[in-house]
């Protein structure tokens, strides 16, 4: 597995390059390390800091660090998702459980912008949730039926409404729900590079080969040297099963997205001048687009199968294809030339949309499988696993641990072809909404 950085990501490039970082250049030891330097890992790094002043913690990733997975959403902060699969009162219990859980995340990310004076383009606009389809009104006044009973504010819009908030006349029926946040992924993920406090050493472009606990320490190789620790925390997300971490119950999603470049004035004026927006399919294989602050507008319309961790330029311009045609279906006066970057990155995913919290041995922690909706529960998760990794306890974590546990998987090469079957036929049915 090979592991590179790339410049294909408008949220990347949004910000000024690095020039400051370092590798692994000597055999180090530590109380704590973290692999993956994300917002898991960089929120794990934090809170363990603050919570063991006199430890070392190392962090380290396979990238630079916020510019994998992290940098590279939609930049959605969740708080509900509409394709659960609930029917039943129990199961409308678990539903109500995880909406909890989703605004603690946005909670827990708001105050740690709020106590670091992060600017992260930070919008508590809500979101749609939207459909070209007329007959998947059904679906969402079913929907309003179970935010009713849990007081979440939200309104479904008919066309006329949604082409005045959105510019587009594509859509013809909408939820819009008032407490989902919109912000720059990648400005918080590398604002939670520079918060690092100063007993956290951070190494990048720094791959883990393998690793074993021995004589109660854990020992991780890599290329040339080695890091030994007391504990280990994993925060890898969509790369859990590559390194051999709860295998059975999650695995990996290639998903590519494009940005146009920035919209001019008389786009804007044939969209109406619209407030920054996002919108989610109601079906779950349907386009996620999104107006960005600055007057972009993102899309993302694929997910798949991938047997690399990324995509080379041959294959990304194939997927700039397909996401020009989901643009042009919405906003037809584009020209064909409008997309400035695309880009592609991995998403963790369990069979039954639980996420992953564990201990697994005396010394060894993970955190991860967020499912898409990693910027508030990833933040969340870090702070924490680095709680559970130091023997302490909270009314949040008791929350996490209290969500449904990941499903068991098949083995291979039953997941793939089940996987794969499985988005064919959710791309089947979204076939209008790409």
């Amino acid at each position: 597995m090979q592991i590179i950085n790339d410049q294909s990501c408008s949220w990347i490039n949004d910000l000024e390059p690095r020039k400051k970082y370092k590798s692994l250049k000597n055999d180090e030891t530590c109380d704590f390390i973290i692999i993956g330097a994300g917002y898991t890992g960089l929120s794990a790094a934090r809170s363990l800091a603050k919570i063991n002043p006199d430890k070392k913690i190392i962090i380290v990733d396979a990238q630079l660090a916020g510019e994998g997975a992290s940098g590279r959403n939609s930049g959605y902060l969740v708080d509900t998702t509409l394709n659960e699969g609930f029917a039943s009162t129990k199961d409308l219990s678990v539903y109500q459980n995880k909406t909890k859980l989703y605004q603690t995340g946005i909670s827990t990310v708001k105050k740690y912008i709020e106590e670091h004076q992060v600017d992260c383009d930070w919008n508590e606009c809500g979101k749609y949730y939207a459909s070209s389809d007329l007959n998947d009104l059904k679906i969402l006044e079913n929907f309003s039926k179970i935010l009713k009973i849990q007081n979440i504010e939200h309104k479904i819009l008919q066309s006329n409404e949604l082409e005045k908030l959105l510019g587009t006349s594509f859509y013809k029926v909408g939820l819009y729900t008032s407490s989902g946040v919109l912000l720059h992924p990648g400005k918080l993920a590398r604002s939670m590079i520079k918060t690092l406090p100063i007993n956290v050493e951070l190494f990048e472009n720094t791959q883990l080969l393998n690793w074993l606990e021995q004589n109660d320490k854990i020992i991780c190789n890599f290329e040339s040297y080695k890091i030994e620790s007391k504990k280990i925390i994993f925060c890898t997300n969509g790369f859990l099963s590559s390194l051999g971490i709860k295998q059975r119950y999650n695995f990996p999603i290639s998903l590519s997205a494009s940005t146009t470049r920035i919209l001019n004035k008389n786009e804007l004026d044939i969209m109406g001048n619209p407030s920054e927006w996002g919108v989610l399919s109601v079906k779950p294989m349907g386009a996620t687009v999104r107006l960005t602050k600055d007057k972009r507008i993102t899309i993302r319309n694929t997910a798949e199968i991938n047997n690399s961790f990324s995509m080379n330029a041959d294959e990304l311009e194939k997927r700039k294809q397909f996401h020009l045609k989901g643009l042009k279906k919405r906003f037809p006066f584009l020209p064909n030339d409008i997309i400035e970057h695309t880009w592609s990155g991995i998403a963790c995913r369990s069979a039954n949309g639980a996420q992953i919290f564990d201990q697994l041995s005396n010394n060894v922690y993970v955190a991860g499988c967020f499912n898409g909706a990693g910027i508030g529960l990833g933040t969340l998760f870090g702070e924490q696993i680095a709680l559970k990794a130091s023997n302490f306890n909270s009314s949040e974590m008791e929350l996490i641990e209290s969500q449904l546990k990941p499903s068991w998987l098949p083995p291979q090469p039953f997941l793939n072809l089940g996987i794969k079957a499985k988005l064919i036929f959710e791309r089947y049915k979204a076939k209008s909404e790409i």
